[in-house]
C-alpha cells in the first residue's frame, strides 16, 4: 500500500507564521498542541517546523501523528474480515489504536520517558516495538494528524452515498456508519487530549486530491523505485477520507481554537497571533 501521509511538496512555512504558531501555544500554556488539516495541507510541515523553533529556544518539544497509532495490518484485516472490507485500509476513524495514543499523550504530557511508535507504510505494518525512538521528559508534544478534533456527523447523514466507493463499496453503509460511531464514541477521548487545536484550512475539499496527486508526483520524483499510485487510484484513495474531510471542513473552524486559511498554494491567508 502507497503512503499516505507525507509533507506537502512545498519549502515549508515562512519563519514568521511559524514563530506566531509557537508562540500561541506557548502563552496557551498548551502542553499537547494539535495541528489538524487535511490531506496536504502541510500539517507534518508545520509540526517539524514547530519542534525544531520550540528546540531552537531551548525547549524540549517533540512531534506525534496520528498516523504513528495506526492499527497493524493483522489487526485491520480481522475488521475486514469482521465488518466490511474496507477497514483494511488504514486511516479512517476506527483504524487507529486509540489506548496506545492516549496512554502515549499521558506519557509525554506527564514528562515521562516514553517510547513513541512508528507506523512503516510502505510496509503497512507497525514498527516493531524495539525500534521505537525514546522520548524522555519533553516541553511541549506538537500533535498532528488530518482529522483531529472532527466530531461525528448525525446518523441520518451517512445514508446517500458521497462518492464512488462509498456507492460501490459500502452499498449499506455498513463501513461509514462504524467509522462514524467510532467518531462519536471512541475518539473524543484522544481530542480531550490536545490543549490547543490549530486548523488548517484549505479553500475546499476540490483541492485535496489535485494536493495528493502533487504529492504523489513529488514522491515518486524523489525515488523511482518506490511502488507509487497512479492519477486513477490516488483519486480512488482520496475517496476513503472525503466523508470525514467534508465534515472536518464544516465543523473544525468552530472547534478549533485558531483557524489559519490556506489558499490554493497552501500559503496561510492569517497568522495564529
Amino acid at each position: 500500500m502507497a503512503s499516505d501521509a507525507h509533507p506537502a511538496p512545498q519549502h515549508g512555512f515562512a519563519d514568521g507564521f511559524v514563530a506566531g504558531v509557537l508562540e500561541d501555544a506557548l502563552a496557551a500554556g498548551a502542553k499537547v498542541y494539535g495541528v489538524s488539516g487535511l490531506q496536504g495541507t502541510g500539517k507534518s510541515t508545520v509540526a517539524a517546523q514547530l519542534v525544531e523553533a520550540a528546540t531552537a529556544r531551548g525547549l524540549r518539544a517533540v512531534a506525534v501523528s496520528v498516523d504513528d497509532f495506526y492499527l497493524d495490518r493483522p489487526q485491520r484485516q480481522q475488521l475486514a474480515l469482521d465488518v466490511h472490507p474496507l477497514l483494511a485500509t488504514r486511516g479512517p476513524p476506527g483504524t487507529h489504536d486509540l489506548p496506545l495514543a492516549c496512554a502515549t499523550l499521558d506519557a509525554l504530557r506527564d514528562r515521562r520517558s516514553t517510547r513513541l511508535p512508528a507506523f512503516d507504510k510502505l510496509g503497512d505494518r507497525r514498527v516493531p516495538t524495539g525500534l521505537w525512538r525514546e522520548a524522555g521528559e519533553v516541553d511541549i508534544v506538537v500533535f498532528e494528524g488530518w482529522f483531529l478534533g472532527t466530531p461525528a456527523e448525525p446518523a441520518d447523514a451517512l445514508d446517500a452515498p458521497l462518492n464512488a466507493l462509498e456507492r460501490d463499496e459500502d452499498a449499506d453503509c455498513t463501513w461509514r456508519r462504524y467509522c462514524n460511531n467510532a467518531l462519536a464514541h471512541d475518539y473524543p477521548a484522544l481530542w480531550r487530549r490536545i490543549d490547543r487545536l490549530l486548523f488548517l484550512q484549505p479553500p475546499g475539499f476540490d483541492i485535496v486530491p489535485e494536493w495528493r496527486w502533487q504529492q504523489e508526483q513529488s514522491l515518486q520524483a524523489r525515488d523511482p523505485l518506490r511502488a507509487g499510485m497512479t492519477h486513477a487510484q490516488v483519486e480512488r484513495f482520496v475517496q476513503h477520507y472525503e466523508r470525514v474531510s467534508r465534515q472536518a471542513l464544516r465543523t473544525l473552524p468552530a472547534v478549533a481554537d485558531v483557524v489559519v486559511g490556506l489558499d490554493a498554494d497552501r500559503k496561510p491567508h492569517n497568522r495564529p497571533l
